[in-house]
């Protein structure tokens, strides 16, 4: 659960944003630089978080009192090799965090920790992930939180994340906007049926920020307790186009993920940020489609 240290808002002197270049990093530095916070961005022009002197090249960046974002990670891991990546990036952050004197370290991380349930997750459920991406959140998690010590340290964890300008092409609804962007049919997994939470990066961001300007310790997840399937996802994205595209089931490959159902208890963020309320996400899809249109 999360614990304030601030009763009201107040801006850190500086947020220093390691990972800035990503989809959730340049988001959240978007936010920051809007509310006119002094934040700095780094990315891997500045350290390459994987080289050996990483640890000691991104500490020459932070100063004391300094408000630290994690983002910074090469996802999702697929694979051993990608985790063994995700590890020197982990250890680098580590080091610089141990060596310097940070007021404040947000870690973003993901839910992918948890374990499989067919109750709602909340930020008390079983942490036992079933994935190399999982595996990695948690190591991270873990591991910042001993570099930091006594230092304020929190965690935010998404779920499934969508946006304008993300880079990935994973399934779901970035991948339909794209194919029915190019007048492409959508093929999905089975007949779609899996439900899921899909969480705006915009609604993260602002979750973000809120933590940084609260002082925020402890685990808040980001998911807006509304599950979609995939058909009515694809649905909903197509049904913004014009010219709609056809969608189509296929024969299902393996199990189905997470037994096709997961649900979260959105109540800890209401009960930290009372005035937040989530975009839910048919609302979140025409946003995004919009920003897109311009």
């Amino acid at each position: 659960m999360l614990e304030h240290l601030t009763s009201s808002p107040q801006a850190p002197e500086r947020v220093v944003i390691i990972g800035a270049g990503g989809f959730v990093g340049s988001t959240i530095m978007k936010r920051l630089v809007a509310q006119g916070i002094e934040t700095l961005g780094l990315t891997r022009a500045h350290v390459d978080l994987m080289s050996e002197d990483a640890g000691s090249r991104l500490a020459a960046h932070l100063q004391p009192g300094d408000a630290v974002v994690a983002v910074s990670a090469v996802a999702p891991v697929k694979n051993l090799e990608m985790l063994k990546d995700n590890l020197s990036i982990i250890s680098a952050i580590a080091e610089a965090l141990e060596s310097a004197s940070p007021s404040h370290v947000v870690n973003i991380g993901s839910d992918a920790i948890y374990a499989d349930s067919p109750d709602p997750l909340s930020e008390t459920s079983c942490a036992s992930p079933a994935s190399h991406h999982g595996i990695m959140h948690l190591t991270r998690e873990v591991t910042l939180q001993q570099a930091t010590g006594d230092t304020p340290f929190a965690t935010l964890r998404p779920t499934l994340i969508y946006g304008a300008a993300d880079p990935h092409n994973g399934y779901g609804p970035n991948r339909f906007r794209r194919l029915a962007a190019e007048g492409q049919e959508i093929v999905l997994f089975g007949e779609g049926e899996e439900r899921r939470d899909h969480v705006w990066v915009e609604d993260v961001a602002e979750l973000a920020v809120r933590m940084l300007m609260r002082k925020s310790q402890g685990v808040l997840n980001a998911a807006t307790g509304t599950v979609i399937s995939f058909r009515d996802a694809a649905e909903a994205v197509v049904g913004q186009f014009a010219e709609p595209v056809p969608i189509k089931g296929s024969p299902r490959v393996g199990p189905m993920p997470h037994n096709g159902y997961r649900p979260f208890d959105p109540s800890a963020t209401l009960k930290a940020f009372p005035d937040f309320a989530y975009t839910q996400p048919e609302a979140g899809f025409a946003r995004v489609h919009a920003e897109i249109a311009g």
